[in-house]
């Protein structure tokens, strides 16, 4: 070992930021570069959460944090004990960071600003003497006796004792990856919105329910169900319950296309008996009046959602609800709680992109982050096969993986251990 050891770590996301100011701040003596392909670092924190950023999520029991993500659950539950959201308040709290938390367990930034969070990350590695390149493009990287030589594409190359991946979804990323020995889960996208081509529907754009429960049914495939708020989009259906079934189903909907059936249920805290009870209810008590412009009392639905309903279930615009027929009632009945919605493709979410697939965890040590095959490389962040459903929860692996990696590396740096061969 050299008396100033150097470690790279390529990609400036919030992975690599973590582990390289955890590396930093372990090991004062060691050279710390991260080298970030985009001009700008930290791009994906910027937007993150509408612009606010969705630091992590109140959730501080490990067992329970693991069931929020689809893969990589059972290998976070270890490394949840050394670093979970609890970890992550009191990190940014110590550098003068607040965070609150929102009624649905989602932690922002006190500011509302994801500014905060950024130029907080900047100044901690600045302060621990990492030195950030921006724009610059790792193209290869070879492993040698003396450690790993990364190749930049503007030219150069760069050596480092120990190699820290955080390189997100980037396919460049994964070919770096499968170059040092690792093998890959095929990445396939997770968390998005469902293309429905309905124009009845688009028509709500901007309708939401608190509560509904959607079931997605894939051909050949176990249907996934999900429950929570629902919006209506331009382009067809988004939300909390539609982000989390995307990440479930990640596979699935990927193998059939994106083409499959959203079935909704528009008052899941209501069994049929009960819905039945209050349509007869309401035919009774207001038999004048207009079926698609009178919302039964009990039914927690926009107007504009109820009247689209009646016309899908054939009831006339200006009939009267002392005038609709048992079959009627009955489809009117069938669309509140089996509704059938055509998907036929994905869109985005908002402006953030999750991945399902990456390296594979098998390969990974969790205590550490370190490569099973690959001896002083390192991993943090998405590159790996973890993610998890909307809500901060992806934030907390890369912040965690990145912490253990980067103080996995500078004790392995300070005591000399697992030297090279």
């Amino acid at each position: 070992m050299s008396a100033s050891p150097a470690i790279l770590i390529i990609g400036g996301g919030a992975a690599g930021f973590f582990g390289a100011i955890a590396a930093a701040e372990s090991c004062p003596s060691a050279h710390v570069t991260l080298l970030e392909a985009a001009r700008e670092p930290l791009g994906k924190v910027r937007i993150s959460g509408g612009g606010r950023c969705n630091v992590t999520h109140a959730c501080f029991d490990p067992a329970a944090l693991v069931q929020h993500y689809p893969r990589g659950g059972k290998a976070l539950r270890g490394a949840f004990t050394r670093f979970q959201p609890r970890d992550t308040v009191a990190w940014f709290q110590q550098r003068g960071v607040m965070l609150k938390t929102e009624a649905d367990g989602r932690m922002f930034p006190t500011t509302d600003d994801s500014a905060t969070i950024v130029n907080c990350l900047v100044q901690a590695a600045e302060a621990a003497g990492v030195q950030v390149k921006p724009g610059a493009a790792v193209t290869a990287v070879v492993r040698d006796g003396q450690g790993f030589a990364a190749q930049l594409r503007a030219g150069g190359t760069l050596r480092g004792d120990r190699l820290l991946l955080a390189t997100g979804s980037s396919p460049q990323g994964y070919r770096i990856a499968q170059s040092l020995g690792h093998t890959l889960e095929p990445p396939v996208p997770s968390l998005f919105t469902f293309n429905v081509p309905e124009p009845a529907l688009h028509e709500l754009a901007g309708v939401s329910v608190e509560s509904a429960q959607v079931t997605v049914k894939c051909p050949d495939q176990k249907p996934l169900t999900q429950t929570g708020p629902l919006l209506i989009t331009h382009w067809g259906l988004s939300g909390p319950a539609v982000l989390k079934l995307s990440a479930w189903g990640a596979r699935a909907l990927h193998n059939c296309g994106y083409r499959a059936i959203a079935q909704i249920h528009w008052l899941p805290n209501q069994s049929p008996e009960q819905i039945r009870q209050s349509l007869q209810q309401t035919k009774t008590d207001w038999g004048k009046r207009a079926v698609r412009s009178t919302v039964p009392p009990d039914f927690p639905l926009p107007r504009r959602l109820w009247n689209y309903l009646g016309d899908r279930a054939q009831v006339a615009p200006d009939q009267r609800w002392a005038d609709l027929s048992k079959p009627q009632l009955h489809h009117l009945r069938q669309e509140l709680t089996q509704g059938q919605y055509a998907i036929a493709g994905k869109g985005v979410f908002k402006e953030e992109f999750v991945t399902c697939g990456g390296v594979s965890l098998k390969e990974v040590d969790f205590k550490t982050m370190a490569s099973r095959v690959c001896p002083g490389l390192y991993f943090a962040g998405e590159i790996l096969d973890i993610d998890g459903v909307t809500g901060g929860f992806n934030f907390q692996s890369a912040w965690t993986t990145g912490w253990l990696a980067g103080k996995a590396i500078s004790a392995g740096i300070a005591s000399q251990i697992a030297p090279f061969d």
